[in-house]
């Protein structure tokens, strides 16, 4: 193929993978370095899969910003990684996440995926310190975006299981431009604005300097779950409701705790005469005779029957999907300045980057709950309470034998909505400061390139409270007042006495917590030509990486002698690092083998040794091979691996309620479902313990790809590459699922009280289990002349073949994932694709382009999954998602580029799906994982160029 057909279609596919090339003269081209290589070469098709995304289609595809991107990559997951799915209550490792967004090569986590700047390391999300923030990207000074689908850990150690992303910065740019960006929903909110400007001077063949400049500013708005009519947790038809009966309208509960109008020191409620039937969460809105409980916007009744809970037959529960944000608010600001000097043929540069994001994350107000470590007796509501007789005279009209508790105070569960919707505002700050060189070396009769650099990184993070957050006993002292009313009905409001006693509970400015992780970098390496083969040159490169990586995370900032406890306020206390530190000495080597004119063998291995663990070496072997010009076959074997996180190794114990109503004791109930009628199979609620374990060792993985490449003719070209990914000693907190279908594997896991009862559930960190991942990605474009412009059509696709895991390696392999609804971790979507048509003549260009993601078994809740009850609209798969976009650009005006564009051009919604965690109360009926809650959408860009 000729270089001007290689740089055709570059600039209109901007995908490597699918064309062919013969090697052109050298003088011609330059050598070039390659994701995935340390070896420059001519650019051409080589034995790894590269994707390359270029500044042009980052454009015409309306994405001003790294998450943006990654969603539409179909290689990469769907996992809990975007700002959407951790917009709601989280728990466990997903805690940490607070404000950062992540990528997710196939499917392999956030942490197993590596992200490079201009194809080097930098700083981890100073939270959690286990996966880079892409909102830290300086996007406004990207030239160009490859995606390496292969593993990668010969060249680059640690990570790099899934895939490597590098994002490449403009170089020797001149001139000035600016540009601004807007995407407006037609629904309302969740408006997307940005502001860049680009400058650079000096070029670097002609006066031996450039100088590179860019920053950029963006404000994505907030989209609450009430500004979309698909947000709807109330649809038991379909098989989805909600497990909270934590309501503006307070239901009345029996407790332990005290004394109380359904009981005295029970947990056991007031049984329905003429029946064994006992009631607890009673609402006096759902009794006969009363205005039922959607009679208060957002309210529905409790659905007992769905979740397998006969007690709370007269309760009510609250939509908390429509009180969260399904897009987080954040303000993002980006620069770079980078200077290039040239002398000879030697480059030397420093670079600095930095950002600046800050995300306000809200959900749902608070829930007030009888509980012995917060609300005890103090916080019940009194009889001297003004709304105390109607409530105890409505029960006890259906409830007769609680009269002998007339006078007794109210316990309750409550959803305080003039507390607020919950706010945690995350300020990241983040940084690199890189100095390198590069330029051809001579030893002896050697010719080689040489490359060597120098950083410094950091990413910084703290977490504060906003609206939403009381001080514990400030606010049982008010409940228990009487003067504040958890019972108002449609209409009422709280007196004023009762919301200053509210407002002075407040705890918002407190810092909930903070992380920061440093790196300090050193890397050099050199690659030429050492033999002449009688197939052409033996391309070699030797480097080492040395690296100091550093950790730190505060708990609550408060002296610990003033630390009033603040209700639901995860401070994790238990998980704070004053500093703890690793370093990291790799060496590697890599060579490029001709053996015949159509065969090419390319050999790598690394040998990364680390504080803590020791070393691990990791080999890699891949082919290219060219039979004819038209066909090509290319493969790969490697092994990788991923060092455990600070957190994992040093995290404490924390310990966390169970508070869903889908559990069972393993040990008691075969059947592992809750079937309140059948004894020992009633619903359980133990704690959860997390925490970090510093015995672990890395994750270790087996990968291996085969694919071909096919051009049967100048215009149309073809690609298919199978893959699969097997990983041992996966770092991981077992999930409770997997803990109970092996329960004879953990029983030593699950920790019982004195009475044989089970009280906790140990779910820390370990080196456990095996997962295999297996895959088929393919593609196709073609491109031609039509009225006298040129068109090009593509289609890209991900295949997922085989997704399943054991939870020890003695253990039999689960169930297949692939297509199987998952609460955390990656979606195993069958099936996704991203197909285009573009456009260009003269002045004008257009794209249109579809996204697809396959549909996948739905969540079951309990009363389905017994078999006690089927919904009469019940449909156990969630239907595909499949949404267009186009773009129009015009370039007509001097120094100005106008485009416009449609997402979503027919406003598809998400599809209905039952994403509901009932431990934590969070999701509703959409999953964030794979859909876009925007709707229909319209974006505007002005580029101009004033130099």
């Amino acid at each position: 193929m000729k270089l001007k057909k290689i740089a055709h279609l570059i600039a209109l596919i901007g995908v490597v993978g699918p064309a062919l090339a013969q090697d052109v003269p050298q003088q011609v081209i330059q050598r070039v370095e390659i994701t995935g290589s340390s070896i420059k070469r001519i650019a051409k098709e080589g034995a790894l899969p590269v994707e390359v995304i270029s500044r042009k289609q980052l454009e015409e595809q309306g994405i001003v910003n790294a998450e943006q991107l990654i969603a539409t990559l179909n290689v990469n997951g769907n996992g809990s990684d975007n700002l959407a799915s951790n917009a709601d209550v989280t728990s466990g490792s997903q805690r940490g996440n607070n404000g950062a967004s992540s990528a997710n090569l196939r499917g392999q986590g956030a942490d197993s995926t590596l992200v490079l700047l201009n194809g080097r390391r930098i700083a981890t999300h100073g939270m959690k310190g286990s996966a880079v923030d892409l909102n830290s990207i300086p996007f406004a000074a990207v030239d160009r975006v490859e995606v390496l689908k292969d593993g990668a850990s010969a060249i680059y150690g640690t990570d790099a299981i899934g895939g490597v992303i590098n994002f490449i910065l403009k170089n020797n740019y001149k001139g000035l431009e600016a540009q601004v960006f807007t995407d407006v929903t037609e629904a309302g909110g969740a408006e997307i604005g940005r502001l860049q400007i680009t400058g650079g001077f000096g070029d670097l063949a002609e006066q031996g300097y450039n100088v590179l400049i860019a920053a950029s500013t963006s404000e994505n708005k907030a989209l609450r779950g009430d500004q979309r009519d698909f947000v709807n947790t109330f649809q038991p038809n379909r098989g989805l409701s909600v497990d909270t009966r934590g309501a503006p309208h307070a239901n009345v509960f029996a407790t332990s705790l005290g004394d109380t109008i359904l009981s005295r020191r029970s947990n056991t409620g007031p049984i329905l005469p003429g029946t064994t039937q006992a009631y607890s969460g009673i609402s006096i809105l759902d009794l006969p005779g009363g205005p039922g409980c959607n009679s208060i916007d957002g309210m529905g009744a409790y659905d007992e029957k769905l979740w397998d809970t006969a007690t709370a037959g007269f309760g009510c529960a609250w939509d908390t999907g429509r009180a969260a944000v399904l897009q987080q608010p954040v303000e993002n600001s980006n620069f770079v300045a980078r200077a290039t000097f040239r002398r000879g043929n030697h480059e030397m540069f420093a670079e600095a980057v930095g950002s600046k994001t800050e995300v306000a994350k809200r959900f749902s107000p608070n829930q007030i709950s009888p509980s012995a470590s917060t609300f005890d007796a103090r916080a019940f509501y009194p009889a001297t309470g003004a709304a105390y007789n109607e409530v105890f005279n409505s029960i006890a009209k259906v409830f007769p034998s609680i009269e002998a508790n007339r006078g007794l105070p109210i316990a309750y569960r409550w959803r305080c909505m003039e507390c607020g919707n919950r706010e945690i505002v995350t300020e990241s700050k983040a940084g690199r400061l890189q100095l390198g060189a590069d330029g051809p070396l001579a030893i002896g009769n050697y010719a080689f390139d040489y490359k060597i650099g120098l950083s410094r990184a950091f990413s910084e993070s703290e977490s504060q409270l906003g609206s939403g957050y009381q001080y514990t006993a400030a606010l049982r002292d008010a409940l228990g007042s009487g003067i504040i009313n958890p019972f108002l009905k449609a209409g009422e409001t709280q007196s004023q006495a009762a919301l200053d006693l509210i407002k002075g509970a407040s705890a918002a400015g407190v810092v909930l917590y903070g992380g920061k992780t440093i790196l300090t970098a050193f890397d050099a390496s050199m690659s030429g030509e050492v033999y002449s083969l009688p197939a052409g040159p033996l391309l070699v490169a030797l480097g080492t990486d040395l690296r100091k990586e550093e950790y730190e995370f505060n708990g609550d900032r408060r002296a610990a002698s003033e630390r009033p406890a603040i209700l639901n306020a995860a401070f994790d206390d238990a998980n704070a690092l004053a500093n703890v530190s690793r370093d990291v000495k790799a060496i590697y080597a890599e060579a490029i083998i001709p053996v015949t004119k159509a065969l090419e063998v390319n050999v790598a291995v690394r040998r990364d040794d680390y504080d803590g663990f020791g070393n691990t070496v990791n080999p890699k072997v891949s082919f290219r091979y060219q039979p004819v010009e038209q066909l090509l076959f290319r493969g790969s074997y490697n092994e990788g691996f991923r060092a455990p996180s600070f957190n994992q190794l040093y995290n404490g114990i924390t310990e966390s309620p169970y508070t869903g109503k889908d559990l069972v004791d393993p040990l008691k109930c075969p059947t592992g479902k809750v079937d309140s009628a059948r004894p020992g199979c009633e619903s359980v609620t133990p704690n959860t313990l997390t925490g970090g374990k510093p015995d672990l060792g890395p994750e270790t993985a087996k990968q291996a790809s085969l694919g071909v490449v096919f051009e049967p003719m100048r215009n149309f070209s073809a690609n298919l590459d199978i893959w699969e990914i097997r990983r041992y000693d996966t770092i991981k907190s077992v999930g409770l699922t997997d803990m109970l279908a092996n329960y004879s594997l953990f029983t030593d896991r699950f920790l019982r009280d004195p009475s044989g009862n089970l009280a906790f559930i140990d779910q820390r960190w370990v080196n456990a289990g095996e997962s295999i991942t297996r895959g088929i990605e393919a593609g196709a474009r073609t491109n031609g002349k039509l009225w006298e412009g040129n068109w090009t059509a593509g289609i890209d696709g991900s295949y997922l073949l085989e997704k399943k895991s054991r939870a020890l390696e003695s253990a039999p392999f689960g169930k297949s994932e692939v297509g199987l609804f998952t609460f955390t971790g990656d979606l195993g979507l069958k099936w996704k694709h991203t197909a285009y048509v573009s456009y260009k003549k003269g002045d004008w260009s257009g794209l249109f382009q579809n996204i697809y993601r396959h549909g996948y078994l739905d969540q079951v809740l309990p009363g389905v999954a017994s078999g006690k009850v089927t919904p009469s609209n019940y449909n156990a798969k969630v239907d595909p998602y499949s949404i267009f976009h186009a773009s129009l650009s015009y370039s007509g005006i001097k120094n100005l580029t106008l485009t416009a564009g449609i997402k979503n051009i027919f406003d598809e919604d998400p599809p209905f799906a039952i994403t509901y965690d009932s431990n934590t109360g969070a999701g509703s009926s959409w999953e964030p994982r794979v859909a876009d809650p925007r709707g229909r959408s319209f974006t505007f860009t002005a580029n101009y160029k004033f130099l």
